[in-house]
């Protein structure tokens, strides 16, 4: 066991980790108290106690002030009710991210971000950001939409809470394409706590549907990072209705063969593995984080012109894609869903589907099923996406086949 010294400064990184990792951790104390805070190594797994008087130099600015929060210049046991086992004191990081360098988390999936439970009142975070905007919720309450940029910057998450303990959960709202989110570190006036606990997970798999694209937005518009807010996609709402984490692995235009207007570069398969988006090094360790179930909706894409592919090329390929995903999470309920088509299209592809279901099953794969969960459209969104009204009627969709096939 070694012993961690917290620094003084407010910003210090954290280590990141997923439900069943450890964390790293920073805390700051009010001036006329002293704290004694665990550290986890992340090495070795051992925690150590350091008693840090700190000062404090936060702001008190309400964060429910109407509009977006603008930036402020940059400083550098198993108790739990459900069983699962508590992580140490830390950061929970949500999504895929790259923690090979405890002092910059990065990460670019949508829906990627932290949850921090603590006891104190007030949060920021350290953050070099090309996403743009996230959610912030504090206590289960949603906050004003964050706007980053680009470069070092504090922001405010919570300010001048009661003391006491509260979580906040901060969720990037645009994808992968805007570019990547660095995460320096969190400053806390008070003391970390354990993260809550995570006993249910969910992967989607997607376009830009599953990406939340100009939900928020009302037709007739175009693509805005304003308008795409991944916490109002089914996908998320879902996800918190059954009390699951949610990782979501999607991009704009993609499909299983072709991406939209018959592009064949780099369809969701190919790019599948990645940790960060837009980079193909780092490669996903897929034994860290296994979901419940994965859910996949591709293929409005790949029908999305007149190249359509043809059955003996659209199936095998996706075949071949859920055997992937069954060789990295053998214990997943796999779900594909019907893609957002109309017509004889979308009975013609949802026949595509449940032949790949089908030859799944022949393998002895019975965990998998296909599920149409599109609901009637109630508005736009930008270019034709579903609004988050539509999304909503979705997620209640998805929510039905998670209890039917999990007993959620």
């Amino acid at each position: 066991m070694r012993t961690l010294s917290l620094s003084l400064l407010l910003l210090v990184a954290c280590t990141g980790g997923d439900a069943d990792d450890t964390g790293g951790l920073t805390s700051t104390t009010t001036a006329t108290s002293t704290t004694t805070t665990g550290a986890s190594d992340p090495t070795t797994g051992e925690s150590s106690a350091t008693d840090a008087p700190t000062t404090t130099a936060l702001t008190t600015t309400s964060t429910s002030t109407a509009g977006p929060v603008e930036p402020t210049t940059s400083t550098t046991g198993d108790d739990s009710t459900t069983g699962e086992p508590l992580e140490p004191p830390g950061i929970h990081y949500v999504g895929r991210h790259d923690a090979s360098d405890p002092n910059n988390i990065r990460m670019s999936w949508s829906g990627v971000g932290a949850v921090v439970r603590f006891d104190g009142t007030d949060l920021h975070v350290d953050l070099d950001d090309n996403g743009r905007w996230f959610t912030v919720v504090v206590d289960g309450q949603v906050q004003p939409p964050l706007m980053t940029a680009p470069g070092s910057m504090t922001y405010p998450l919570a300010t001048g809470l009661p003391p006491g303990e509260h979580t906040v959960e901060l969720y990037r709202r645009t994808e992968g394409s805007f570019g990547v989110t660095t995460i320096h570190g969190f400053a806390v006036t008070g003391e970390l706590l354990s993260p809550p606990p995570v006993t249910r997970r969910i992967q989607v798999i997607g376009d830009s549907i599953s990406c939340g694209y100009g939900n928020e937005g009302v037709s007739p518009c175009g693509f805005t990072a304003e308008t795409e807010n991944h916490y109002m996609t089914y996908g998320a709402i879902a996800a918190r209705t059954v009390g699951a984490e949610l990782h979501t692995i999607a991009w704009s235009g993609k499909g299983v063969v072709n991406n939209y207007g018959d592009d064949v570069f780099e369809p969701m398969p190919q790019i599948y593995d990645r940790t960060i988006a837009g980079e193909g090094g780092a490669q996903w360790d897929h034994a860290a984080w296994q979901p419940d179930v994965v859910v996949i909706n591709l293929g409005t894409n790949d029908f999305s012109t007149d190249e359509d592919p043809p059955e003996d090329v659209f199936v095998p390929a996706y075949v071949a894609f859920l055997s992937h995903l069954r060789d990295v999470y053998p214990d997943a309920f796999i779900l594909p869903v019907a893609p957002l088509l109309w017509g004889d299209e979308a009975t013609m592809v949802a026949g595509y589907l449940q032949s790949v279901v089908d030859q799944r099953h022949a393998e002895g794969d019975l965990d998998v099923a296909f599920v149409d969960i599109n609901a009637a459209p109630v508005g736009s969104g930008c270019d034709g996406h579903p609004s988050v009204a539509t999304h909503e009627g979705m997620a209640q969709n998805l929510v039905t086949a998670l209890g039917q096939h999990l007993g959620w």
